[in-house]
């Protein structure tokens, strides 16, 4: 009986399975519970309920079911196409419309009360309009003209429609239900004559259960108070506010005497109205507080100086703020600390919290000099920490007091950025709106001391003391990747002492990525990057949202990223001029590419900026393809590129002719001087001059260009890199193999910035910066930035920016303005040397010496003489038949000549030598 329980309980896809010759022996085993097997059976069958009747009516739900879907689905798309065109109209235009739409509503509702409208259209008014509104209809089409008139007056305040729409709501119910009381309160029973006769609808369904509920007597007050609050909405007066309004109201008409405050009491109103409009946006569902915006007062250069220096001595002044115990409860300072924090207006703006902020949550401890005076007076050396002295304490504690968060803060007084003009007007009456800054996403609050930034400073203390380095670990500066620690050394140690210790700190911070910088520049300490283990993004919105940003509107400023000790790094390009950026794949390169096209596109009208994108991979900038700051299309084959390269030279060089002749040394001095109305052209001459914008030539990938055409590629970028920053063009060179071959000596003598990532080997390193460091990073954006001037580079973490936000604000440059492309930008109009082009009875002998030279890719002259068996005059003019036609490049001397033709492309040169259609 054993054996026969567990075949009975097999389930049926096993048995299914298991192979018929199995099935077979185990057949007579299953004799004996085959009885109870219809039992069973019989059992389930009687427990299922019975299946329903089929309702003769499904099929016919079904179907009415579908028509309807379908109908909803056709009408909703036919709507949904006519949103979509609407929301191409420019949003003056939409305003206009819907101001002109109020007025045309309220010629028809005044026909209808005012007059007597006959016609379903004055049916329909009285029944909707008086039905409503009672005896008040006649007011109607004052509120929707007042209405119109303010949208038409100020488009450019739409913060305060939602205010005004329930202010008046509120006004509307009030008054409705005060005068359906005061008309006898009629109930629907009287008639519908009876309620249009008294406050309508509104007022009934406003009065009816107030006075059915607490009577008359309490109604009437509740609808005052009612009526009132619209009144104070509508007219952004709050309570405190209305004995100021009725002086100033009683001034204006002329009922009182004005006093000296009135004035300053006008200002307060001023402040009231922007406090009362900032309260009302907070209150609303979704929105963000804003803080606050000063009131505009009159610049006094000497009162902005004193404030500095007395702001400056207070700081230096400020005492030391004790770091609490970690055990001890949380009291009042804890809290208003912690609400401090929340309330702190930079975490709204994704910077560093402000310093108060920094020193309530953080604790930081004394200053170095301080650290410095309780050393001498304890008798130890300078450079040893006072937690030495002090080892009674636990050693965690210690270091939070002795080691300073450095990390650079926020502005003391965090100022709101300034406000933007957003319409800008370019050459031939076109408004242009710049992309808001809206499109781009908000980041977090960068991060403070963490645990793990104590961990690595206790980690660091015990390596030196093990080792027996009279150093100390005096302060850190954190940044979104690394953290950077300073060491200062004691009298008489050496620096190599820290750096031979490298791989000893990398064991004990359990990270392989240490770099150590000796010395930090302007510091006299050591610095040691060690990466953080919780990583932070640095969005694009957030560098252009700095304030520092906003006050410098100039069109090549360009956002970069993060910096180690916490400050946002933007760059000038027309400062730079010109940029490399190198890296190896995934490193980060193609973000800064994304960052930087999208900065200009932010900050700059096509008439201020415009680009050549060249982008021999064909996948990495079609994203901005058909932006109106695009001189030509986007530049995806490398000869074109090299073209196109020689057409910045020519632009080069034709703009320089004017500085030339007008007598101008750069084109910001030359542009000034043509929107003043300085330059003034001969007498006779009818050219037009208008100012020349900057031109940017973005290479996404140098080595592709190296590859094709290597000397003429060269000779532009070398020329461009000497002469160009003049003439206000500037090139940014990316690629993601720095190796000698393709960065050659040239161009980096010419190119003074470097923005190095990530790199594979010390020499591409050396080949970018001309120093090592770069091989170090941990990738993902981690970069140095080495600008022009500088001696050593500045460790960041570069900005990012989502494809959904390249495409907002790609959409939106498109709808503003449709791009005008050059036609001369990537033809090929190089002087070739003037040569007889007529061929004769060499025919034959050219397509042997085309067919040679393409198949060899080799351009010789004397190959040329010994395989053609011709004279040293005959082999010449070959070749420059050959040259006339693109088959070689010029002549060089005594070097082979550049062969431009490839192999698989012969058949198409020969059919072109001898006339005939190419394949």
């Amino acid at each position: 009986m054993a054996s026969r329980q567990p075949a009975a309980k097999k389930s049926p896809a096993k048995k299914a399975a298991a192979p018929t010759k199995a099935a077979a022996k185990k057949a007579p085993a299953k004799k004996a519970p085959a009885k109870k097997a219809p039992a069973k059976k019989a059992a389930a069958k009687k427990a299922a309920p019975p299946k329903p009747a089929p309702n003769p009516t499904g099929g016919v739900y079904k179907l009415v079911r579908a028509l309807w879907l379908g109908v909803a689905h056709a009408v909703g798309a036919v709507f949904r196409g006519i949103g979509r065109g609407a929301k191409g109209l420019d949003p003056a235009h939409r305003k206009d419309g819907l101001a002109l739409l109020l007025i045309g509503l309220t010629l028809i509702i005044a026909a209808g009360t005012w007059s007597n409208l006959r016609g379903p259209v004055g049916d329909l008014v009285e029944m909707l309009v008086t039905g409503a509104f009672g005896r008040l209809d006649l007011l109607v089409p004052i509120l929707l003209a007042v209405v119109a008139a303010r949208l038409i007056r100020h488009p450019e305040k739409p913060d305060a429609n939602g205010r005004i729409v329930i202010g008046l709501s509120a006004l509307a119910i009030g008054v409705l239900g005060q005068v359906h009381i005061a008309c006898g309160a009629p109930a629907r029973s009287d008639g519908m004559q009876a309620i249009r006769d008294a406050g309508g609808l509104i007022g009934w369904g406003a009065a009816t259960p107030l006075t059915y509920t607490m009577g008359d007597v309490l109604a009437v007050p509740l609808l005052v108070l009612l009526t009132v609050f619209g009144l104070l909405v509508v007219t952004a007066t709050p309570v405190n506010a209305i004995p100021q309004r009725l002086r100033l109201l009683g001034v204006r008409l002329g009922l009182m005497q004005p006093r000296d405050t009135d004035d300053d009491f006008a200002e307060d109103f001023g402040e009231d109205d922007e406090r009362y409009e900032e309260q009302w946006r907070e209150a609303l569902p979704g929105s963000r507080p804003r803080r606050r915006r000063p009131a505009p007062a009159a610049y006094d250069p000497d009162e902005a100086e004193q404030e500095a220096l007395s702001e400056r001595r207070s700081r230096r002044r400020r005492p030391a703020v004790q770091q609490p115990a970690l055990d001890r409860p949380m009291d009042a300072v804890d809290v208003a600390a912690a609400a401090a924090a929340a309330l702190d207006g930079a975490v709204m703006h994704g910077m560093p919290p402000s310093p108060l902020v920094a020193d309530l949550t953080q604790g930081v401890g004394t200053d170095r000099g301080e650290r410095e005076d309780s050393g001498r007076t304890s008798g130890e050396p300078t450079s040893v920490p006072a937690a030495r002295a002090r080892s009674a304490k636990p050693k965690q504690e210690m270091l939070k007091a002795e080691v300073a968060d450095l990390t650079k803060p926020a502005p003391d007084a965090p100022r709101d950025l300034p406000a933007r003009a957003e319409q800008l007007q370019l050459r031939g009456d076109i408004t242009y709106s710049l992309p808001s800054l809206d499109l781009l996403e908000r980041g977090g609050p960068g991060k403070t001391r963490s645990a793990a930034n104590d961990a690595v400073v206790a980690s660091l203390q015990n390596v030196f003391r093990e080792f027996k380095v009279d150093a100390s670990v005096t302060g850190f500066t954190r940044g979104p990747t690394v953290t950077r620690y300073e060491v200062e050394l004691g009298p008489a140690v050496k620096v190599e002492r820290i750096t031979a210790l490298a791989k000893n700190i990398a064991y004990a911070v359990a990270s392989p990525d240490v770099r150590i910088i000796s010395p930090i520049p302007g510091k006299s300490a050591v610095g040691i990057e060690i990466p953080n283990s919780d990583r932070e993004m640095v969005n694009l919105g957030d560098v252009l949202r700095l304030a520092d940003a906003a006050e410098d509107d100039h069109p090549m400023l360009v956002a970069l990223g993060k910096n180690v000790e916490g400050g946002y790094e933007m760059a000038n390009l027309a400062k730079m001029p010109h940029v490399l950026v190198a890296g190896a794949t995934g490193s980060g390169k193609s973000s800064c590419i994304n960052c930087l096209i999208t900065s200009v596109m932010v900050r700059a009208t096509p008439d201020d900026v415009r680009m050549v994108l060249v982008d021999p991979k064909r996948v990495e900038l079609t994203a901005y393809e058909g932006i109106p700051h695009l001189i030509t299309p986007i530049i995806t084959n490398p000869k074109r590129a090299a073209e196109a390269l020689q057409w910045v030279v020519r632009e080069m060089d034709l703009r320089y002719d004017d500085l030339a002749a007008f007598g101008y040394r750069h084109i910001d001095d030359f542009n000034d001087a043509i929107r003043k109305g300085k330059v003034k052209l001969p007498e006779g001459s009818e050219r037009e001059l208008s100012p020349y914008p900057y031109l940017l030539v973005i290479v996404d990938e140098l080595a592709d260009l190296m590859m094709v055409a290597p000397r003429d590629v060269e000779d532009s970028i070398v020329r461009i890199t000497q002469l160009a920053r003049a003439a206000g063009i500037h090139l940014v060179l990316a690629t993601q193999r720095p190796s000698v071959d393709v960065v050659t000596g040239l161009i980096k003598a010419n190119v003074p910035s470097r923005l190095a990532f990530a790199t594979s080997s010390l020499a591409d390193s050396r080949v970018i910066l001309d120093q090592p460091g770069a091989e170090k990073l941990i990738g993902k954006g981690d970069g140095l930035f080495l600008p022009m001037g500088a001696n050593k580079p500045t460790r960041m973490q570069g900005a990012f920016v989502t494809e959904d936000e390249v495409a907002a604000v790609v959409q939106h440059c498109k709808d503003q303005m449709a791009p005008v492309f050059r036609d001369d930008v990537t033809v090929g109009t190089k002087q070739k040397k003037e040569i007889d082009e007529d061929i004769g009875d060499d025919l034959d002998l050219l397509c042997q010496a085309a067919e040679l030279v393409v198949s060899t890719q080799f351009g010789s002259t004397s190959m040329l003489q010994r395989k053609l068996r011709v004279g040293f005059a005959k082999a010449g003019r070959l070749m420059d038949l050959m040259e006339s036609r693109n088959i070689v490049g010029p002549s060089e001397g005594s070097k082979a000549r550049d062969v431009l033709v490839k192999a698989d492309e012969l058949d198409g040169v020969l059919a072109v030598i001898r006339g005939q259609a190419q394949p």
